[in-house]
């Protein structure tokens, strides 16, 4: 009930990770499907994007507006952190205090004072000013590094080498909220390289017990992970893309026409394969380098009919092996009878 500076990095990581979800589901499946001139309705989704601004904005981001309260001079407490925030941030439509000036919830009274609220994309989160600058100042100093670097314990000096006075750095430390933003930004960029799966975990209920499916609690989880606008994106769009090359070479045994050799654009032999095989049109679009099918059982279909022409195939190869090994064996049997008749009829 009670959030802090810690709740908030965790919710800002939150964001950031949802804001790449979208990126790699939501905006990409529909971009695809322009890229590649296939036929499309575009399905409206929020994007977190100006939350995360609203975060980690260089100049106007709650973390920067942090970071300059705890090096500014003077006095400085969350009382200041909170006004600074409720002058910069006081318009964006995200962002809730009651202290601010040209504030629409100065009569809120779920609302303390020192507290502000966001908006995130999984719902409004109430955080307790007190304490954020005295946590996001939580360095280690510089004698205090120095210091332990000139232990005699080689582990403990290990685990200090910006102590070492080779590496000594005049430069203030980053602060917690800094650091913690450039792992951040480091995980998106490393994620960004990959081709992630995700996986939704949906707890049934609050109480940890087996057998209690709460719908409400259900429903709230799969609104806030955005499953509800992946869902409408892939109902509405195509289940399956592949490139022309693979899904040829994938099911090109199940066609005369292809198998085994198309001579030809990839595009004409998946266009004769999906022919011949009678799929109806619906199920299909053709794009500028990728088939796409909608729905799943025609993907099924496709692997079914695949699964048992091998076994046709592999049952032909086996026959013919058998009816070679055969041959070979009655051959150098008959070519033994020869050889023995004649000796016999020699001797005979």
């Amino acid at each position: 009930q009670d959030n802090s500076f810690e709740q908030f990095i965790i919710n800002y990581c939150n964001e950031k990770l949802q804001q790449i979800f979208i990126e790699l589901t939501l905006k990409e499946e529909q971009e695809e499907y322009i890229r590649e001139g296939i036929e499309w309705t575009h399905i409206e989704y929020f994007n977190n994007a100006i939350i995360c601004d609203l975060i980690e904005n260089n100049q106007t981001g709650i973390l920067a507006m942090l970071d300059e309260e705890c090096l500014r001079p003077g006095t400085v407490t969350d009382d200041t952190f909170l006004e600074k925030l409720n002058q910069v941030c006081a318009t964006h439509q995200h962002f809730e205090s009651r202290m601010s000036k040209c504030s629409r919830f100065l009569n809120d009274t779920t609302l303390p004072h020192s507290c502000f609220r966001i908006q995130h994309y999984a719902g409004k989160v109430m955080y307790q000013v007190e304490g954020f600058v005295d946590k996001n100042n939580d360095l280690l100093y510089r004698d205090l590094s120095q210091a332990m670097w000139k232990a005699n314990h080689s582990l403990i000096k290990a685990l200090f080498p910006e102590g070492n006075p080779a590496k000594i750095n005049l430069k203030r430390p980053p602060t917690a909220g800094s650091q913690f933003k450039a792992s951040v930004a480091t995980l998106m960029k490393n994620l960004q390289t990959k081709n992630p799966n995700y996986i939704r975990c949906i707890k049934p209920n609050d109480i940890k017990a087996a057998h209690i499916f709460n719908n409400a609690l259900v429903c709230h989880q799969i609104r806030y992970l955005g499953l509800l606008e992946n869902v409408r994106v892939r109902r509405a769009g195509y289940a399956f893309r592949q490139a022309y090359e693979p899904c040829l070479e994938r099911y090109k045994m199940l066609c005369k026409q292809t198998w085994p050799h198309w001579r030809g654009p990839a595009r004409a032999g998946v266009e004769v394969l999906f022919n011949e095989l009678e799929i109806p049109e619906e199920e299909f679009s053709f794009g500028r380098s990728k088939i796409f099918i909608r729905n799943p059982r025609t993907l099924f279909k496709l692997e079914e009919l695949r699964k048992q022409r091998l076994e046709d195939l592999a049952t032909l190869i086996e026959k013919i092996y058998r009816g070679w090994k055969c041959r070979t064996h009655f051959l150098l049997m008959k070519k033994s009878q020869i050889v023995i008749a004649a000796w016999y009829r020699r001797y005979a």
